[in-house]
């Protein structure tokens, strides 16, 4: 398994998106792309109840966003494009009308966490440390603070942001609410969500639809404020700092 992909596998009325990148599961402008377009047309697929999201391979669930990507971008319009790429995965997930299972089998970066944030029932191994890097590397969460925030609380993401290169633990995602549960092999968390998720298909498709608005409500504005929010990591990464930083990933 070493090319990048996004796909979806349809079992007993449940639609398991999976997406991969041999590069730790980091995530490049055509595979944002693609996982918005798959989550919105499984949204669509009268063929499924309920979706899970999850990623391939068995170490790290995402790393977030591909800084081989990011440290080719030159212009304003090419940065704000780039970060946009994980605002409309995220509202993609908010708008789908069916709920949406995590997966997460490793530790979340960045993005990563944004993902896992803006699923409605997570759950994770013990391995599924989490951490949010932005700020060292000279820009900043803004794209995944919302989801991120409702999830966890302002605080909670306050303090992630601030300790940018602390890796925090599964008690702690779990205890602050991004994780439901979290199981002590990939296997036990596989058989969690093949349970759940079936469970959650045999009922009411109507009742399920209902539910996941209410559970965004509110929510509305975010079409225009993870794009405004894209703009200020589009800016920030073309700064002195964020460019003499990225350099060591080259």
């Amino acid at each position: 398994m070493n090319n990048p992909f996004v796909e979806l596998t349809v079992k007993n009325k449940v639609g398991y998106i999976t997406f991969f990148h041999p590069n730790r599961n980091s995530m490049p402008s055509d595979i944002l792309s693609l996982l918005q377009k798959t989550i919105i047309d499984t949204g669509k697929n009268n063929d499924v109840n309920v979706i899970v999201l999850q990623s391939g391979g068995d170490r790290t669930f995402c790393a977030g966003a591909s800084f081989n990507e990011v440290v080719t971008i030159n212009n304003q319009e090419s940065g704000i494009q780039f970060f946009s790429g994980f605002a409309k995965v995220i509202n993609a997930m908010r708008k789908c009308p069916k709920l949406i299972i995590g997966r997460v089998q490793g530790k979340a970066v960045g993005g990563g966490v944004g993902l896992a944030a803006a699923t409605d029932y997570c759950l994770a191994t013990k391995y599924a440390s989490i951490r949010l890097s932005e700020l060292s590397i000279g820009i900043g969460p803004f794209v995944i603070e919302p989801a991120v925030s409702r999830k966890m609380g302002k605080m909670a993401m306050s303090e992630m942001t601030i300790d940018a290169e602390s890796f925090f633990s599964t008690d702690f995602a779990k205890d602050k609410g991004l994780y439901a549960d979290v199981f002590d092999t990939t296997e036990a968390l596989d058989d969690a969500v093949k349970v759940l998720a079936e469970k959650l298909a045999s009922y009411n498709p109507e009742a399920l639809s209902n539910m996941k608005k209410v559970l965004w409500e509110g929510t509305d504005h975010w079409d225009s404020l993870l794009l405004e929010r894209a703009k200020i990591s589009g800016k920030l990464v073309l700064s002195e700092f964020t460019k003499n930083t990225l350099k060591r990933f080259r």
